[in-house]
């Protein structure tokens, strides 16, 4: 079988029918079975055990109930039933009922099974022929789900897994995936004392003084590159009113994820999106042809409810910055402005070490909009992206109901992905707020608007550095970037000079002259990445000199203060 997305797909979901096949074998009729998707990475399952809980000593023995069953070689088989047999096929299964009702609400007049074994379930498929098919799997971990991830449902449990072709393939997914437990940055974050959770704010990071330092350089880098690339910065309100949200549409189809409150009798509701806000900007002035484009960035404060099952570190919290840019624009500068935040982001994330790749995704089934606005929009994105040179996937309906997109999946040193960055086109909000500009021929004219971000949220944004490094920032980043260690308190005062030298120079530097060994200290500055660690003693003292260790490198030797100043602010400015 060829290994294509779509036949590891079908391994995985495949196999995912396969665990749920275990269960029933293992824990009989009282199993309810749920749902059984592929994910990025692997699959899972949902059950409902009633009262009984899984164990990790169940996950082996599902892990052998289904290396089992692959041995037979069952074929997955399909067949179809009208609505009201379907129900009666599903007798005893709620969650399976509840779905086919759902079908037949929404037009449906019958419904796909596939059988293997003796297991049979709800589903479109594909699958593979037979079980000899599968490769090889792993069932990782088991956590809580709610019913169609609704709080106000049961809760679930759900049991994780991952499958590939191959079982070299398999072994290298492990692999990266302990890998990428030793780089956690929840784990980091503490260890070098970035960030912290707490339960009274669960969904809400907090940041700590050496966080900040990272978190500043972030803006810092973001703020010069905007500059340069002619844009401007605004701030909008946190807080806004519910008749703005009901002209942008969030208050209709976003409101569950957002944070309601009401001021002198009238509801206002915490900003989800920094988009409105900017629009309200635009609509203050007259603009003419000759204005746009317009750019504006906003490191935008916004606030959404998710559901505590899924609040990860700073992958998913409640609340984030976003590094919003909105870009106001005619239809002749669409190729123009869309190539000028392509070059924007080459350029940034070439900073991190950070590579990437491109996906276009066109119209959606569910749009607003006219054929020839969509056709000038994707066909100003393709232009664009053609532009570049790069190489780009196109996603055909996935793009946005108001217009289409490009996603930028950037790859981290472990080789897994992260969709951070997205530019989209709008026809719908400059419409729904009335925007105007006044062309070269005296008409008003809607002029169409870019949403655009780099980072994302820079709260993921830095969750992804810190693994992507696995804390050992560059020098321009780390929070320390250099510790000074006395080999003897004899030294302390000409370790403290040094400090003052480094800080002048606009350096974030640290005296360790604790009560403990030299070796001691040199090690908890190793354990907490410090690019640099200068050492201090007669010698140095006398010679007017530093003796470098530079972390993976090791020793460099005696070097002159000014000359150290010197090279590693030039790493700095280079970004090295």
């Amino acid at each position: 079988m060829p290994n294509t997305k779509e036949n590891l797909n079908e391994i995985r979901h495949s196999t995912s029918h396969l665990l749920a096949y275990a269960v029933q074998e293992l824990f009989g009729n009282q199993v309810k079975f749920a749902i059984g998707p592929t994910i990025d990475d692997g699959f899972y399952y949902d059950f409902d055990l009633g009262q009984q809980t899984f164990t990790p000593e169940d996950l082996k023995k599902i892990e052998a109930e289904m290396a089992k069953l692959i041995k037979q070689k069952l074929p997955f088989e399909k067949f179809d039933l009208p609505i009201e047999a379907a129900l009666e096929k599903m007798a005893g299964q709620p969650y399976k009922q509840e779905l086919i009702r759902d079908l037949a609400a929404d037009g449906a007049t019958e419904v796909s099974f596939y059988t293997v074994g003796d297991f049979t379930d709800l589903c479109k498929g594909p699958h593979v022929n037979n079980t000899k098919e599968l490769g090889a799997f792993k069932l990782m971990k088991i956590a809580g789900a709610y019913w169609k991830g609704s709080e106000k449902n049961k809760m679930l449990q759900r049991i994780y897994g991952t499958a590939f072709a191959t079982k070299e393939e398999l072994a290298a997914h492990l692999e990266m995936i302990a890998e990428a437990e030793k780089r956690d940055h929840r784990k980091l974050g503490k260890e070098l004392g970035l960030i912290a959770f707490h339960d009274e704010g669960p969904g809400f990071p907090f940041f700590k003084p050496k966080g900040m330092a990272v978190w500043n350089e972030l803006l810092a880098y973001w703020r010069q590159m905007h500059a340069e690339a002619g844009y401007s910065e605004i701030k909008t309100p946190i807080m806004l009113s519910q008749r703005l949200w009901e002209i942008s549409g969030h208050w209709e189809n976003y409101r569950e994820n957002m944070y309601e409150t009401t001021i002198d009798e009238e509801k206002f509701a915490i900003k989800p999106m920094n988009c409105p806000g900017g629009l309200l900007m635009y609509k203050e002035d007259l603009h003419s042809y000759r204005d746009l484009p317009l750019r504006w960035g906003e490191i935008g404060l916004v606030h959404r409810h998710e559901l505590s099952g899924v609040l990860s570190g700073l992958f998913r919290v409640r609340a984030f910055h976003q590094d919003d840019a909105h870009i106001f624009m005619r239809p002749d500068q669409i190729k123009d402005e869309i190539l000028g935040v392509l070059n924007l982001v080459d350029q940034m994330y070439a900073a991190f070490g950070l590579s990437y790749h491109l996906e276009l995704s066109t119209r959606p089934e569910k749009s607003i909009g006219s054929d020839e606005a969509w056709a000038t929009a994707t066909a100003g994105l393709k232009e664009a992206l053609d532009g570049t040179g790069k190489d780009y996937k196109i996603n055909e309906g996935d793009g946005a109901f108001y217009g289409p997109k490009i996603d930028i999946h950037i790859k981290d040193a472990i080789g897994r992905t992260w969709q951070c960055g997205t530019i989209q086109l709008d026809m719908n909000l400059p419409e729904r707020f009335q925007l105007a500009y006044i062309d070269a021929d005296g008409q008003e004219k809607r002029p169409i608007m870019i949403h655009r971000v780099i980072y994302g949220s820079l709260e993921r944004f830095l969750g992804v550095l810190i693994e992507h490094y696995a804390g050992a920032f560059p020098a321009w980043l780390s929070p320390v970037q250099a510790v000074i260690i006395p080999v003897s308190e004899k030294f302390n005062g000409y370790g403290q000079k040094i400090l003052t030298e480094l800080q002048a120079a606009g350096l974030r530097a640290e005296l360790d002259d604790a009560d403990e060994s030299l070796g001691k200290r040199i090690r908890n500055a190793e354990k907490q990445k410090t690019p640099y660690i200068l050492v201090v003693g007669d010698k140095e003292q006398t010679a007017g000199t530093v003796a470098v260790r530079k972390r993976i490198e090791g020793d460099l030797g005696a070097v002159k203060i000014e000359d150290f100043i010197k090279n590693i602010k030039k790493e700095i400015e280079e970004k090295k």
